[in-house]
């Protein structure tokens, strides 16, 4: 109850600022019309709608809704604005899931590791050593996947989070202020995770002391040695200077960082459908964009983290790997204790396809 409470405040907040402080006018569905626009003068409807991400400007989600909004625009002919909210100009990343299932929002990036407790069976993708090593491989695996593309996506569906797509924001490294080569260097480490029980299991596998803390207070929470340690992909690391207040970033590769692109039923299925089509046929243009966006920026990230501080780069050998698999099973077992027979059913399929598409 005191969950819906915030969710429902926080809506009318945000409603009531929009509503006052937007030049075009404030919509929350598809019958409301902006008043400028070329849709306007050739008498056809306009819209403008709102989409929230769980990142800062710059960061990979804001440059992904940035120009999945221009693609939205141009497609519609100037019909379509979209405006981008970023992690905490509405609230955070939990708060911006609660509204866009209650239509608060029109769409919305939705992480796995912050909404486990709303759709558990998407804690899958927070299992370390799943998916291949290679990013390009997984990327094309999200695509096609129908464990995933179906199966998942009706899970969310179930909670009023309709998936557009899944993409990866690239491979999770870890910074702490000690080296971190074995299970046994996590032995009572304060590692940050997200609100996942499947990310904070792996590491209480490692034993470690999983930490999960909102991530505008990250690096605070390490300036302050209230947590020692975090994961994330290498542009979030730099973009966010988590590099400034730890000693040593791992390349672990540990598992991947996977968000999905989402959008409200009720608001999409009441769309024309030609509206509905332009925002699907933009979805399936971004996916490549999407890969294409945490290659540049994680590409990059590494050598301005060590341009631009001391901290000591090291990446785990194949046989340090090794070490970390079988004690990361634990977490597999949790998983499926965690979703019941119909989660274990989708993880069970989503192996199968990986092994196939390795095998292949």
């Amino acid at each position: 109850m005191k969950k819906k409470l915030l969710c429902l405040a926080v809506a009318v907040t945000v409603l009531a600022g929009l509503a006052t402080g937007c030049a075009r006018g404030s919509m929350t569905g598809a019958n409301n019309t902006a008043s400028t626009g070329s849709g306007e003068a050739s008498g056809q409807e306009t819209y403008t709608w709102r989409m929230a991400h769980e990142e800062y400007t710059g960061d990979m989600q804001d440059v992904y809704c940035k120009e999945f909004a221009e693609k939205l625009n141009e497609k519609s002919d100037g019909r379509i604005n979209l405006q981008i909210y970023g992690v905490g100009q509405i609230g955070d990343a939990m708060q911006q899931c609660e509204l866009l299932q209650n239509n608060g929002l029109e769409f919305a990036m939705i992480s796995p590791g912050n909404t486990g407790t709303i759709v558990p069976e998407n804690q899958l993708f927070s299992l370390h050593f799943l998916f291949p090593n290679d990013l390009q491989k997984t990327q094309e695996i999200l695509n096609s996947s129908k464990a995933l593309n179906e199966k998942l996506s009706a899970k969310y569906l179930e909670k009023n989070i309709q998936v557009l797509s899944y993409w990866t924001e690239g491979a999770m490294e870890w910074t702490s202020n000690k080296p971190l080569h074995s299970p046994d260097d996590f032995k009572g480490l304060k590692i940050r995770t997200m609100q996942s029980p499947v990310i904070v299991a792996a590491y209480e596998a490692y034993g470690a002391n999983p930490t999960p803390m909102s991530y505008t207070e990250v690096y605070s929470g390490l300036q302050l040695n209230m947590i020692e340690g975090q994961e994330n992909p290498i542009s979030a690391i730099y973009s966010s200077k988590f590099y400034e207040v730890q000693d040593y970033l791992t390349e672990a590769n540990s598992n991947v960082y996977v968000t999905c692109t989402c959008v409200n039923p009720t608001f999409f299925n009441g769309l024309p459908e030609d509206i509905q089509q332009i925002i699907l046929e933009t979805v399936e243009e971004m996916n490549p964009r999407a890969y294409e966006i945490q290659d540049e920026l994680n590409g990059g990230a590494l050598d301005k983290i060590t341009a631009a501080s001391d901290i000591k780069v090291e990446k785990l050998t194949e046989e340090e790997r090794e070490a970390f698999v079988e004690p990361a099973q634990k977490a597999y077992d949790v998983y499926k204790d965690l979703v019941g027979e119909d989660g274990a059913a989708i993880l069970d399929e989503l192996i199968a396809e990986i092994e196939a598409y390795e095998a292949e």
